[in-house]
């Protein structure tokens, strides 16, 4: 019969009735886009070693890349500002430690097991359908940032070129698709050729205030904030400003977004790549921490100048900072600064965006058109919430935020940490669907549980002081209820059935070994791969989740006894590549 292709790409051959060979089953086919890896950089997929060809340096150097970004400098400005400099410091100090500590087992999860974040939710606690809700709390992380990222870069381009908001909000969200629209290694050139500008960009203003008004720091250190809170440290400043600041815990998933690149860790890189690991992920929030208390700095030292609305604008505290040395070409510097910087870090939240979209709407309907298109649907969102000044609501988004993020990061961290040592889940990390069980009550519970919980708390419900500390309630509640409900439940929702390959007894396999896929007939190397009863064979992981017709048999026959089809079995594709 002549084959048809349906909207996602599926091409049929055949129509196989229940219970029909795997002869005669349908074989699946990908849209052009959805099939092209140098664009798609296998978004749904385990990244297998044989993509992986940068150096440790090279990853990290990427990833660090994308934290340019200049929200830190109005976070932190709008931090101080509120609560003071003791208070304000205090908390983006207390955030950054956690967000340090939470990232560190992540960070290693992902370089190590080739996955993303929402790969290493899934078998991290959360099980297959439970982490489509983290999937969407990682979009909203990537969209958020996207637009205040963006209403950043639309003020540069308004201040130096008078170009309307509205319009300048246009076009910060049109001039990163062609890069993203390319997948990594675009995405690593930008990050190369932009970091000497950027560099010079952050450093100069520093400088220039070193020389021309060395007393300011002084001066910063005493500031009581521009509501009234006063320089000494207030407890209630310090929880709301510490929650404002952990909104950016999500982060580690667009570092993890590179660091599955990072090249398998063997004696000769062993140095290197730890090093290269710590510093493009958790790493990351060192830097971030110095950028917030800068921020800060700059738009103190400007405050005078440009009032406190612009002085929470970027582009002015770095015009003022920049104008005794440059004088009229301070404003085209800091400009060119502003702009690249956001450029480098908007990349990033579309990039990171589409992965999260794509594993979102793959596991919802079956289909998969491709990455590319959900950088569209990314880059709305973000517009429309540029459009509508988020800018101006910018403490009470992000310390809204924060209470959902920190609750699935740290109910992560906790399996990672926690559970596996004590052998409360199993010591890999299982993210296909043929293994897993649609929910799992220990990272989905304790994330549902602790987020709601701290948004009640957050909402006033409880009083005051929970009010102001309500991240630290989610972190808390996410933490132990993430090991005690894996305790309860005896760990059995981990995984619906043992993967042989990783079952007790089984040979250490070569996971560089490429095996064909039954469904879709390309070569994936082994983590890739899922046995399957309906296709008397192996499946990719992608072709397993796309699957709306198998009924999950694999999970149990008939007679309620695990599914158990031992991969040596399967096909085996050159062993080079994929």
């Amino acid at each position: 019969m002549t084959d048809t292709v349906d909207a996602v790409g599926t091409v049929d051959t055949a129509t196989p009735e229940a219970g029909a060979s795997a002869a005669a089953a349908p074989r699946r086919g990908y849209a052009r886009l959805a099939a092209d890896e140098s664009r798609e950089d296998y978004s749904l997929r385990y990244a297998p070693h044989s993509y992986r060809r940068w150096s440790p340096t090279m990853v990290a150097s990427t990833a660090l890349g994308g934290i340019a970004y200049l929200a830190d400098f109005a976070i932190g400005a709008s931090i101080v500002f509120t609560y003071g400099f003791t208070s304000g410091i205090a908390s983006i100090l207390t955030a950054a430690t956690i967000i340090f500590l939470t990232g560190i087992p992540i960070a290693r999860a992902c370089a190590t097991y080739g996955l993303d974040m929402d790969l290493i939710t899934r078998g991290a606690g959360f099980g297959y359908f439970g982490s489509t809700l983290t999937s969407l709390i990682y979009a909203s992380f990537t969209f958020i940032f996207f637009a205040l990222e963006g209403s950043i870069m639309a003020q540069a381009m308004h201040q130096a070129l008078h170009i309307p908001l509205p319009v300048g909000y246009l076009l910060t969200t049109l001039i990163v698709i062609p890069i993203v629209f390319r997948g990594m290694g675009a995405l690593a050139k930008v990050q190369a050729w932009t970091q000497p500008i950027w560099l010079i960009g952050l450093a100069l203003p520093f400088v220039v205030l070193a020389f021309e008004a060395p007393d300011s720091w002084g001066a910063f250190a005493s500031f009581g904030g521009t509501e009234g809170a006063g320089s000494g440290f207030d407890w209630i400043g310090y929880g709301l400003g510490t929650g404002v600041a952990l909104s950016l815990i999500a982060q580690i998933g667009e570092q993890a977004d590179y660091l599955r690149f990072m090249p398998a860790k063997t004696e000769e890189n062993r140095r290197r790549w730890n090093l290269a690991v710590l510093a493009a992920g958790p790493g990351w929030v060192v830097i971030g921490a110095a950028k917030q208390v800068g921020g800060a700095f700059l738009a103190f030292v400007a405050l005078d100048a440009v009032g406190k609305t612009h002085a929470l604008e970027p582009i002015a505290p770095q015009i003022e900072a920049l104008k005794p040395w440059l004088g009229s070409v301070a404003l085209p510097a800091a400009a060119l600064f502003v702009v690249v910087s956001q450029i480098k870090i908007n990349v990033t939240n579309a990039y990171s965006g589409s992965l999260s979209w794509s594993n979102f709407f793959s596991r919802v309907t079956h289909r998969h058109p491709g990455r590319v298109w959900y950088i569209f649907l990314n880059l709305a969102i973000a517009l429309a919430l540029m459009e509508m000044d988020m800018f101006a609501a910018l403490n009470k988004l992000l310390g809204f935020y924060s209470n959902v993020g920190i609750a699935w990061i740290a109910a992560v961290a906790a399996d990672l940490v926690i559970n596996k040592p004590l052998g409360l889940s199993p010591k890999y990390i299982e993210f296909k669907r043929a293994y897993l069980h649609p929910v799992n009550p220990a990272g989905f519970g304790a994330m549902v549980i602790a987020s709601t919980v701290s948004i009640v708390a957050f909402f006033g419900a409880f009083g005051e002081v929970a009010e102001a500390f309500s991240t630290f309630i989610a972190c808390g509640l996410a933490l132990v209820l993430c090991p005690l409900l894996a305790w309860l439940t005896g760990g059995r929702y981990y995984l619906a059935r043992q993967n042989p390959v990783n079952g007790p007894g089984a040979e250490v396999p070569d996971i560089t070994a490429t095996h064909l896929c039954a469904s879709c007939e390309t070569a994936y190397e082994l983590p890739d791969i899922a046995d399957c009863p309906v296709r008397a064979g192996a499946v990719c992981s992608l072709c397993c989740s796309l699957d709306a017709e198998c009924g999950d048999v694999c999970r149990k026959a008939p007679t309620g006894e695990p599914v158990l089809m031992p991969l040596p079995g399967v096909r085996t594709g050159a062993t080079t590549g994929t």
